[in-house]
């Protein structure tokens, strides 16, 4: 089966090339024997022309009573024409409507952000939220390749689970058949199954907190890839998480021009995302934080806040790592040289954007992990088929998880993370 052409695929071609293409009416209007049609068709936009001595005297009508977002069919030859979108136009020599729209109630004029929620399965068409969601198509690609090169195998992980994995305070509950179930958080328990099967793995799909937050930075469905590996200590860890930031940027800013043109976003301060990113402990990043006017204390985690104070600092990422224990989740190895913190880092996105990496070496030890389920008074039960990860055949791992959302958010430059998937879960919001 042959695909219809697109307007991607024509861009190439020599002027004079006749085209059939499908698509929708980003906007249209008529100047007496002319009809102007922005063509789109979710590859590209192209300017059709549409003469009255080209086309039937039915065909012409039509174009005239064209609306905003009508389907539509139309033949032609392709024209360079340096004003239009991609210097090409197509010059129509047969239109058939499909479907003529309704009137779009999404016009040019600024509307509120309530308003585009609620019309949220429209404004998707925006070139902007186009432009937005082919980045986030790039940064998936991106990271899956990356972590192919690197050896890891996707493998994927239950979205409904019986216990928690990091805290049971966020959690949204379901009955499966009389017992309880809860959506995923993370899936990182399960690869940490499969990594002993297959040394490096990742998975990568939907995870739900029930965090009651309306921030910039917080959604309630999100998309995380994690990641593990067998035999990979703290150093190694954060090398590869770096790696795979440096690469996704790459990919965008050698893939997605167009778009971040679109955006109207800074290419140059992605052009800076380069190997080795900077590193703070815990301890050094509260002492820059005191100077800067936080009053967080030794023993709790970093705020949103604290976490902008220091990605405002830095054009790189920045990592922090060695958290303290008692800030962190249960399955994080302490520092052998300091049993107050652990294994783990934070990376930090610049321009205030704050975390979109979490990571850690995991406790191998048997009878460290089963007293740290017990501390955190989680029920023994529920992971004792984790703990027969540490019975059979234990060994050294780490692994992170990276959000995608936020990472969507920061590489676009976009201020509110609900417009990096096309439909937001938030707060007070699970419509459309």
């Amino acid at each position: 089966m042959i695909l219809p052409e697109r307007i991607r695929d024509i861009a190439d071609k020599e002027p004079g090339t006749k085209v059939s293409l499908k698509g929708w009416v980003a906007n249209v209007r008529s100047s007496g024997s002319i009809v102007f049609v922005q063509f789109r068709d979710g590859s590209g936009l192209l300017q059709a022309v549409i003469a009255k001595n080209a086309v039937t005297p039915a065909e012409f009508e039509t174009a005239r009573q064209l609306t905003v977002e009508s389907s539509i069919k139309i033949q032609g030859t392709t024209a360079p024409e340096p004003r239009a979108p991609g210097g090409l136009e197509l010059q129509v020599a047969g239109l058939e409507l499909v479907h003529k729209a309704a009137e779009y109630p999404i016009g040019k004029k600024e509307h509120g952000p309530d308003f585009l929620l609620d019309n949220r399965h429209l404004w998707l068409r925006a070139p902007r939220q186009q432009a937005i969601l082919r980045i986030r198509d790039e940064i998936v690609w991106a990271m899956r390749s990356y972590l192919r090169s690197q050896g890891f195998v996707l493998t994927d992980s239950p979205v409904l689970t019986p216990n928690a994995a990091e805290g049971t305070t966020t959690l949204f509950k379901t009955d499966y058949f009389g017992s309880n179930a809860y959506l995923a958080q993370t899936g990182q328990l399960y690869i940490e199954a499969t990594a002993a099967a297959l040394g490096r793995v990742y998975d990568f799909g939907p995870t739900f907190r029930a965090e009651k937050s309306k921030t910039r930075r917080h959604l309630i469905e999100f998309w995380m890839l994690d990641a593990e590996a067998a035999f990979m200590e703290f150093s190694e860890n954060l090398e590869v998480q770096e790696g795979l930031v440096v690469a996704v940027v790459q990919s965008v800013l050698k893939n997605c021009r167009p778009e971040l043109e679109i955006l109207e976003r800074d290419a140059t301060k992605l052009e800076k995302i380069i190997a080795p990113f900077p590193r703070l402990t815990y301890t050094e990043a509260l002492k820059i934080l005191a100077k800067n006017g936080s009053d967080v204390k030794w023993g709790n985690d970093l705020g949103a806040d604290d976490e902008t104070i220091l990605s405002n600092l830095y054009e790189q990422p920045v990592f922090v790592t060695n958290y303290p224990t008692e800030a962190k989740a249960f399955y994080m190895k302490p520092d052998p040289n300091d049993p107050k913190v652990v294994l783990n880092n934070d990376l930090l996105a610049p321009e205030g954007v704050g975390e979109i990496i979490g990571g850690s070496e995991r406790i191998d030890d048997y009878d460290l992990l089963k007293k740290r389920i017990l501390d955190h008074k989680l029920p023994l039960a529920d992971f004792e088929w984790y703990l027969d990860l540490r019975r059979y055949g234990s060994f050294p791992h780490s692994g992170f998880g990276i959000g995608l959302e936020r990472t969507v958010r920061w590489i676009t430059g976009i201020q509110h993370i609900r417009e990096a998937i096309p439909f937001p879960r938030l707060l007070n919001r699970i419509r459309p």
